[in-house]
């Protein structure tokens, strides 16, 4: 006996089936969640609530049930999906801060623009508002398909036939698969003013539409600072992004002082999370010249900003507070929606307004052959009744004697089914001469509606004079609905001076030979280094350096790389600092050659070991990472000894080698990089660079006799030892300093 084959199993190719499952549920995921419809803008958990609020009778002027009644509804007739999304869904359509046109009517705990989560839906209580019942106008009137529900027990609206354009009125956000959709929310005063003009002129330019929509209505207000450019060129492709401000004005106080009041905050931003953010940034020191931030807000959103000082520049201030916080963001716009065909893409606002005002039209057509369609059934019983009133003796003899009366009634007074029945049922208070008279009149109207209908059905500039007049009346109702967003064309974003929000303090920069670095308040005199305290068996490196708290400090290592150290974040002078390691990554065998101020309109000459150099900017060796930047390519066994700067009016530069030769020649000589090697300066034969400086060749080269004396002795006539860039030199004057430097060197150039 053979075993039969097990047709419930189907062989397949796993990838295959992969590939086609993914497709179902990618599908699913655009047309049946993540994507809103251009017709009324809703996903289908948005309508299902909606529905089932109707059918509740949750109307604007009614009472209020319990929201768990009706996510259990929505759940359990129209939409299987878990009862938290769907009160989540619930509780957005509610929040005046995230839609700007709310559709349902919430009472309790429905969160707030701090963050704060609604209460369980076992809580809370909802109805619909006027612009729910504005967008649900029609579906009674044959306006839009219904299907079954996902059970087939109901059926539920293929689509809202209202006239309300919520998709750009509300907004909309998803993600779907490969595929997402952010529609920011617009005033519907001039969406009604756009679409009025395209009912006149279909073939109207994108630009043309900018004169009626100036730019999205956030609910939250703000201040909208795209250029009209940038704005329209968003609207024409269907993507782009709006730069969105909060709105902040400066309030003088008493004395002199002043503060920033935020009264309006960026969509989308969460107030309590806005203001932990400013918060920190106070606490760690990265917008000094803020000095506190309250939340004084009640029932208006008010968010109070105090500066350090009252000579602070406000405008400095804001414009980092819109750099570093969400006082400034950025809402990108992509209409991509489901068209009439279910089928997803991204649309042009005015695209989408067509789509909205051709579905529009079909929904005027639609109602107007329902009503036709009434109006015919109605009017076949007014005849039937009229008939029955002309013959009304005949009509009671007939019904008092024949066992068949209806049959009787067709045949004799050539009537329809529907009319016979309907006369039988009529009640013998309508058998008088007054009911008489206005069934003729209701027959009269009637005839002159249905005329109407017809032309309205036969003729498209009736529709669009009707869709106007429509739109128009929709307008007044909304017509105290001013625009919230303001829209300021700003200019580019500045650059920020970032020293200017370091309160600027004397410091003094000291370094230890084993890399220990700290800033003492302060500038210490010369006669005061000797009393400076260092950890056993370490001493000072160098020359202390004079600077501010908003300088920055410039580290050169002999590997050829620079770092940068702000000088308000140097460890402060108690105790013996800290290790410069722990703030850039020094190599453990890489040595401190130069440590300097240094600004970026500074010059700076660069020398290695084994006489190559360059001149470079201050802005070349700024170094923002802890990495630091490579300055000097160096070669083989080459380290970088000098990195000093150039003095102003410098225009020579002095070169003096391990063997005791110096060389003079100009500076112009010298390239001026931002990286590299470098051309020669000095040949030897035997050891390599001692010491270099730019210096002014009229000035001559001046350094100490030694001793106690104080002496200084100056060579001004260098001619012995003047030649070209690249000579070996003579050897230096006598008494020059037996280390082969260049000394002082100037270090302090705070």
């Amino acid at each position: 006996m053979t075993d039969s084959p097990d047709l419930s199993v189907i062989d397949s190719p796993f990838d295959a089936e992969l590939s086609n499952r993914y497709l179902v549920y990618a599908l699913s995921t655009i047309t049946a969640r993540s994507l809103p419809d251009v017709r009324d803008g809703l996903k289908p958990v948005h309508r299902r609530l909606l529905w089932a609020m109707r059918a509740l009778r949750l109307d604007p002027t009614g009472a209020y049930k319990k929201s768990a009644r009706v996510v259990g509804d929505v759940i359990g007739k129209y939409h299987p999906h878990g009862d938290a999304s769907v009160y989540d869904a619930m509780v957005r359509l509610s929040q005046d801060w995230a839609l700007r046109y709310p559709l349902v009517d919430g009472q309790g705990n429905f969160g707030n623009i701090d963050g704060d989560n609604a209460a369980a839906y076992r809580y809370t209580e909802a109805r619909m508002t006027a612009t729910a019942t504005r967008l649900m106008a029609g579906l009674d009137e044959g306006t839009v398909d219904y299907r079954p529900t996902y059970n087939g027990e109901e059926e539920e609206p293929e689509v809202f036939p209202g006239l309300f354009p919520n998709l750009l009125a509300n907004g909309a956000s998803g993600i779907a698969v490969g595929m997402a959709c952010s529609i920011p929310p617009h005033n519907v005063g001039e969406l009604i003013e756009a679409a009025s003009h395209l009912i006149d002129n279909p073939g109207a330019e994108d630009r043309a539409l900018m004169d009626f929509v100036a730019g999205p209505d956030f609910p939250t207000g703000g201040v909208l600072v795209d250029t009209s450019e940038t704005i329209a060129a968003a609207y024409a492709s269907g993507r782009g992004s709006f730069r969105l401000r909060a709105k902040i004005e400066k309030v003088a106080e008493k004395g002199g002082g002043w503060h920033l009041l935020v009264t309006e905050i960026p969509y989308g931003v969460q107030k309590g999370k806005l203001i932990e953010a400013i918060a920190e940034l106070i606490a760690n020191k990265k917008l000094p010249i803020l000095a506190d931030v309250k939340d004084e807000s009640a029932e208006d959103l008010r968010i109070v900003l105090e500066p350090r000082s009252r000579t602070v520049d406000p405008a400095l201030l804001e414009e980092s507070l819109y750099k570093l916080s969400e006082l400034e963001v950025r809402f990108p716009l992509n209409l991509n929606v489901l068209d009439k065909d279910r089928t997803p893409g991204v649309m042009s606002l005015k695209q989408a307004l067509l789509a909205w005002l051709e579905f529009q039209i079909g929904v005027l057509v639609r109602r107007a052959a329902t009503r036709i369609g009434k109006i015919d059934e109605r009017m076949e019983l007014l005849e039937g009744y009229l008939k029955a009133f002309l013959n009304l003796d005949r009509v009671i003899e007939i019904i008092r004697t024949e066992d068949e009366p209806k049959a009787v009634m067709i045949a004799e007074f050539d009537l329809t089914e529907r009319q016979a029945e309907a006369i039988l049922n009529m009640r013998l208070r309508s058998l008088r001469k007054l009911e008489e008279m206005e069934l003729g009149r209701e027959r009269d109207a009637l005839a002159k509606e249905r005329e109407g209908l017809s032309a309205l059905i036969e003729s498209p500039a009736r529709q669009r004079t009707r869709l106007k007049k429509d739109l128009a009346a929709l307008k007044a109702a909304y017509e105290g609905d001013a625009r919230r967003t303001m829209v300021v064309e700003s200019a580019p974003a500045r650059e920020l001076d970032w020293s200017q929000m370091i309160a600027k303090e004397p410091i003094t920069v000291i370094l230890s030979q084993r890399g220990w670095i700290r800033a003492m308040r302060g500038h210490l005199a010369a006669a005061e280094y000797d009393s400076l305290k260092f950890r056993e068996g370490d001493e000072l490196w160098g020359l202390p350096i004079h600077a501010q708290t908003t300088d920055r400090i410039l580290i050169a290592a002999d590997n050829g790389r620079v770092f940068t150290l702000g000088g308000d974040k140097l460890p402060g002078g108690r105790g013996f600092g800290e290790p410069v390691r722990l703030s850039v990554d020094l190599e453990a065998e890489a040595e401190i050659v130069a440590m300097l101020v240094v600004r970026p309109e500074a010059r700076l000459l660069a020398a290695s070991s084994d006489g190559r150099g360059f001149v470079t900017s201050g802005e070349a060796v700024l170094a923002e990472t802890r990495k630091g930047k490579q300055l000097m390519n160096l070669r083989d066994k080459a380290k970088l000894a000098v990195l000093k700067p150039v003095p102003a009016g410098a225009d020579g530069v002095a070169v003096i080698g391990e063997n005791r030769k110096l060389l003079v020649f100009k500076l112009a000589e010298l390239p001026e990089l931002g990286r590299g090697s470098g051309v020669q300066l000095q040949r030897y034969r035997d050891g390599g660079l001692a010491d270099a400086m730019a210096f002014t060749i009229e000035a001559g080269i001046s350094w100490p006799m030694g001793g106690d004396g104080g002496r200084v002795r100056s060579e001004t006539d260098l001619t012995p030892w003047r030649a070209i860039r690249g000579a070996s030199g003579r050897i230096a004057p006598n008494g020059f300093p037996r280390s082969n430097r260049f000394e002082p060197v100037p270090l302090n150039q705070g």
